[in-house]
């Protein structure tokens, strides 16, 4: 597709924002805006992340898109009041990144949750019969109890995708995999300390951000327009109207329940207070 007006965005500079569980929408939504950001020929990227994680395979995916776009254009990533986990995932795809000095980062690591109901299941009189095409197929079902063998092939996934998490912090930001091991424990840690620990590059808001933004694409940082690429309204926002208090309860809520629904079981970058 052939954007109009291409001198027109050649003057300004993008925005995305990231809020929320990165799973399968946000994915979706924030690849088809950085598809526009690229065809409509913008200088520069401003990365709003005010996200507690997600999904790995998401997480990356947005990376990777996010490394391919900055390879053309400069992008710095604004970390908000949280950027954890796979928002830290997601930001190491910008070249520069800024955090507030209370912002809240870090959380490297990887997590698999199940659930074992096997107890309760037998007080209520509840029993499962499993026909299945391997040992493994069933692993992590709630009725039952992992076994040792199911716990090491579990294991040996996580420590995989933490590895990978490590080794891209470690690229992005020029540290060594030692180094980031280091801090990479799951911890979570303060804007001003990830500056300390090299994760992020200053300490500002997302002004200061925009501003940093500007100057990297030779703009002129009073004059400059940001362009929104925002999300569509839900369908329910445009059903019930202009309360932002309900709407922003009613649509927190909704994302949480598809996170948690359609994560069910995988491996995820989640910070958890």
């Amino acid at each position: 597709m052939v954007w109009p007006f291409k001198p027109r965005f050649r003057k300004q500079i993008a925005r995305i924002e990231i809020t929320g569980a990165i799973a399968g929408a946000t994915r979706k939504r924030v690849l088809e805006a950085l598809k526009t950001v690229e065809e409509r020929k913008f200088p520069a990227l401003l990365l709003r992340i005010d996200s507690p994680g997600g999904t790995v395979g998401d997480s990356q995916e947005i990376y990777s898109a996010l490394k391919r776009l900055s390879e053309k254009i400069k992008i710095v990533a604004s970390f908000g009041n949280i950027s954890a986990s796979g928002g830290v995932y997601i930001g190491m795809g910008a070249q520069h990144i800024m955090a507030n000095p209370g912002t809240i980062t870090g959380s490297i690591g990887v997590i698999l949750r199940g659930n074992n109901l096997e107890r309760l299941l037998e007080k209520v009189g509840v029993s499962f019969k499993v026909i299945k095409s391997g040992p493994y197929k069933d692993i992590l079902s709630f009725d039952r109890e992992l076994t040792q063998p199911e716990e090491h092939i579990l294991q040996e996934l996580i420590d995989t995708s933490y590895s990978q998490f490590v080794q891209t912090v470690a690229s992005s930001r020029n540290l060594s995999e030692e180094t980031v091991r280091s801090f990479a424990d799951g911890r979570i840690f303060t804007g001003q300390q990830a500056v300390e620990l090299g994760v992020v590059d200053r300490l500002g808001t997302e002004e200061d951000a925009r501003r940093w933004t500007c100057e990297l694409a030779g703009l002129d940082t009073e004059k400059t327009l940001s362009f929104n690429l925002e999300e569509p309204k839900r369908l329910l926002n445009r059903i019930t109207g202009n309360n932002q208090l309900k709407n922003s309860i009613i649509s927190i809520g909704m994302d949480w329940l598809e996170f948690e629904m359609s994560t069910s079981g995988l491996p995820l970058w989640l910070y958890r207070p």
